[in-house]
């Protein structure tokens, strides 16, 4: 992806998002960063950035609407994403709330805003994870991960389905177990390389193949 197109980045502030930015900047790509924080990273390689924006909230969707606009977007990729862990006998439920409005509920929430400014032949890339599989899940457990990126794997399916005739693809992409805070840095791939895996995903991603679930290395995950 190059000739100067528009990329809007959710989360780019740090981790797989910055690393995605970098990636995009590098191709020549106009990429606008949305986080509530911005970094002096993702200053040194966004065209733009829109910080102050909470994406679970209503205020937040109309900020980032309001900042993008008349802006047409060839690639949207909702990152922004939250980890935390319940075990059973202590579940937390308003953790498990937390983590369906900001890694499921947020995601919808942009897609559904942004979608009118993106074009036929445009993208639509979540960032969600191989753990919102149910047929991958052999260990139990993380029950507010599992189940908002399951949510969010059935929201990208119908997003699929709801803009194919308007010529837009839609993916949902696991990054891989990625060296970041998020993880405590003990993951298995630098966030280079999940960029770059995740970038030859979209880049691969069409009418044809919409709504399909895969990981950064180009295997086709379960559902």
């Amino acid at each position: 992806m190059s000739d100067n197109r528009t990329v809007v980045i959710t989360g780019a502030n740090r981790g797989i998002g910055l690393e995605l930015a970098r990636h995009y900047a590098g191709e020549g790509c106009n990429v606008i960063g949305v986080c509530r924080e911005a970094s002096a990273e993702l200053q040194a390689v966004a065209a733009r950035i829109i910080d102050g924006v909470d994406v679970t909230t209503d205020s937040g969707i109309g900020k980032l609407t309001g900042e993008l606009k008349g802006q047409v977007i060839e690639l949207l990729i909702n990152n922004a994403g939250l980890l935390q862990d319940e075990k059973l006998g202590s579940i937390d439920f308003d953790s498990i709330r937390t983590q369906m409005e900001v890694n499921a509920y947020a995601p919808l929430r942009v897609a559904e805003a942004l979608a009118p400014q993106i074009p036929a032949g445009g993208r639509i890339a979540n960032i969600t994870s191989r753990m919102g599989s149910i047929a991958d899940n052999d260990s139990g457990g993380r029950y507010g991960y599992r189940a908002s990126k399951a949510a969010l794997n059935a929201f990208g399916k119908s997003l699929a389905m709801d803009l194919k005739p308007e010529g837009i693809a839609v993916a949902q992409l696991h990054p891989g177990y990625v060296q970041t805070r998020m993880v405590n840095f003990g993951g298995l791939i630098s966030p280079e390389e999940s960029a770059k895996g995740l970038a030859a995903r979209i880049e691969g991603l069409n009418l044809e193949n919409t709504g399909s679930f895969w990981h950064s290395n180009g295997e086709e995950l379960p559902w």
